[in-house]
């Protein structure tokens, strides 16, 4: 009896997890990985707004080394209950200028979208 009621309590506990769409804490809206602090990146929360009908996001990255750096960057769109807008962007790639500054930005045509995430990594 015991084995049944912990397979019955496992399959319930499965079963409210699963779902077709991720539901995630949106309220870090910038990742970014050590090696890129290493690096002597430092990034602005990406910034929302809207252009000719659609959302877009803008951050600033800025190099605080002597050399260039290699960026790769990718942004995730969600809705208002923090549900991930598909079709995922894919990586991108910037090379910072030594002791400079670029913009980066991702726009979506998606009319639910109205929260981003900006994740950096070497």
């Amino acid at each position: 009896m015991r084995v049944i009621l912990t397979a019955f309590t496992l399959l319930i506990a499965l079963t409210g997890c699963s779902s077709d769409r991720t539901t995630i804490n949106t309220s870090q809206s910038l990742v970014m990985e050590s090696s890129v602090l290493s690096a002597g990146i430092i990034a602005s929360e990406p910034a929302i707004g809207e252009v000719d009908g659609q959302q877009r996001a803008v951050s600033s990255l800025v190099n605080q080394h002597e050399k260039p750096v290699r960026v790769t960057y990718r942004f995730y769109w969600y809705d208002d209950r923090g549900l991930e807008i598909l079709p995922y962007e894919k990586p991108r790639t910037l090379v910072v200028p030594a002791q400079g500054k670029a913009d980066i930005s991702s726009q979506t045509g998606n009319l639910t979208a109205s929260k981003v995430r900006l994740y950096l990594y070497l």
